[in-house]
């Protein structure tokens, strides 16, 4: 019994990764209806920001935070000089966009700093302590505690402020928010732009497990992208939810089903996905849109 809440643990302390990531592309995908193939190289650009300024001197934590300011002036970049103006192209184009978006940060990131795998520190202090024989990190409390501080934030900034609300609007209806003052655009940059911040933070939370490569995160994209569609594209708390169940799932599938390996464990969160959304088609906390005729 102790290994299975071990297992839940380390599923919980990835998970809440794989929360953030699909954060940040619910967020992006709620105010464009674009799902932003390239999140996961805009937060490894980042990373590699902040491993830059520690070579440099920087202590991590302000490095980190360096990093994060960084990574909102590229999410708000890159929505206005390369999403911005293909806003009325067809969403297939704008897809094809975000995958040289992928591309684009990849290759930046491999021509700076090289493709060899760089070492990054952790966030937290090493050790950790048991709790009735289950081991609990230092780190796996660290990373869910940075999970329900993102989480929290957001929910504060959505439901009482007057930036949240906009920003709200303009996701739901972009037309009709123009007419009550509301400037959708900026709405739309500031929407990238935290959502770059949220998927920087995952990936220099993996860093330390994964070790910084300019493909560090491609893998970790298709984990967020399980979350997303689990929790339901258009809902913030689904993201997180479905992170959390993907990590669990992954982690327990990949020991009590030795037939399927290591190298095939992200199998488990896929078809456990699959089963969710032959239930409900929008995922476990999305809502059907209803069109009148």
């Amino acid at each position: 019994m102790n290994l299975f809440f071990q297992l839940v643990v380390s599923g919980l302390t990835t998970g809440a990764i794989y929360a953030a990531l699909a954060l940040a592309l619910v967020l992006i995908f709620r105010a464009t209806n674009v799902v932003n193939f390239g999140q996961g190289e805009m937060a490894t650009f980042s990373a590699y920001v902040a491993w830059q300024l520690m070579q440099w001197g920087a202590p991590l934590w302000l490095a980190v935070l360096a990093s994060l300011v960084v990574a909102f002036c590229i999410g708000v970049l890159t929505f206005r000089l390369i999403i911005r103006p293909m806003m009325s192209a067809p969403v297939e184009a704008i897809v094809v966009i975000t995958l040289g978006i992928l591309v684009l940060f990849q290759a930046a990131s491999m021509w700076i700093w090289g493709a060899e795998q760089l070492s990054f520190p952790s966030l937290f202090p090493d050790g950790g302590f048991n709790i009735g024989g289950v081991r609990v990190l230092s780190s796996a409390i660290g990373t869910l505690t940075i999970l329900l501080v993102i989480a929290l934030a957001m929910g504060f900034i959505f439901r009482f402020t007057r930036l949240g609300l906009s920003m709200r609007a303009a996701a739901f209806d972009h037309a009709r928010s123009v007419l009550v003052g509301v400037n959708v655009e900026r709405m739309l940059m500031l929407g990238w732009g935290f959502a770059a911040v949220i998927g920087a933070l995952a990936a220099v939370l993996i860093a330390p497990r994964l070790f910084l490569s300019p493909t560090m995160m491609t893998p970790i994209l298709f984990y967020g992208l399980a979350a997303a569609t689990l929790g339901g594209w258009d809902s913030p708390l689904g993201a997180i939810v479905g992170g959390l169940a993907v990590g669990v799932a992954e982690s327990l599938g990949a020991s009590y089903l030795s037939f399927i390996g290591a190298d095939m464990r992200i199998a488990v969160p896929i078809a456990l996905t699959l089963v969710i959304l032959l239930v409900k088609p929008v995922g476990l906390f999305g809502s059907y849109k209803v069109t009148k005729l």
